[in-house]
């Protein structure tokens, strides 16, 4: 009987913590939802101590068409729930603002430790015909260019576990608002999938990196 009961107890945990990213997913989207009809005060919640400035109402992914490099419809619904960096990018050109968002994100998910695979990084580009360029002289680091062959070599070579999505022009504005004010802007999204904080290149990476402990620690996820 003792040990039936030990396999039952361990089927339970097992079970538990398989479970635990569906939990995290419907405890975001939930939250969320209400935020959205205005139920639920997120500055009341977060606090004010938030480097970033919140994205209100929050924007939703999963309602625009996003597309891998294979032309593959991709879904935050379907995704392991993580917060996501999305460094967004206009034309055919990443330019040295583009550059240094993605340098940028790159060092504070590494400086992030043990929560660096509670993040991921989406570069999302608004669609266009052709290959991208790396439009900058040298990297944020100090490093020349010319050892790439081309953007899409930089990406996998300089940023390995980040995923390049394209998006319409009309999806792309609908997301991303502030970057057309301010092209160094790089948002985060929630593990459900929505927008809920912008970032711009004035931002210390140190507070971005308070910011997402604070949300992960208080998020569970």
């Amino acid at each position: 009987m003792a040990e039936i009961s030990a396999v039952t107890r361990n089927r339970m945990v097992l079970m538990l913590i398989g479970g635990i990213p569906v939990i995290v997913a419907l405890v975001a989207t939930w939250l969320w939802y209400f935020v959205v009809r205005g139920d639920l005060d997120l500055v009341s919640i977060l606090g004010t101590a938030n480097r970033g400035e919140l994205v209100q109402p929050p924007r939703q992914l999963d309602d625009q068409t996003l597309l891998g490099e294979s032309g593959e419809a991709l879904k935050f619904v379907d995704m392991e729930p993580r917060w996501s960096m999305l460094i967004p990018s206009t034309g055919a050109r990443c330019d040295e603002a583009c550059e240094k968002s993605l340098y940028v994100t790159r060092q504070i998910q590494v400086a992030m430790g043990k929560h660096f695979n509670r993040l991921r990084r989406f570069y999302i580009e608004e669609e266009h015909a052709g290959e991208t360029e790396l439009g900058v002289s040298q990297l944020s680091d100090g490093r020349a260019v010319s050892s790439f062959a081309d953007f899409s070599e930089y990406l996998v070579m300089e940023h390995r576990g980040l995923q390049a999505l394209t998006v319409s022009a009309e999806g792309y504005n609908a997301l991303f608002a502030e970057y057309t004010i301010d092209a160094g802007t790089w948002y985060l999204a929630d593990p459900a999938g929505w927008i809920m904080m912008s970032y711009n290149a004035q931002v210390p990476y140190k507070d971005v990196i308070a910011d997402l402990k604070f949300l992960i620690k208080n998020s569970g996820g």
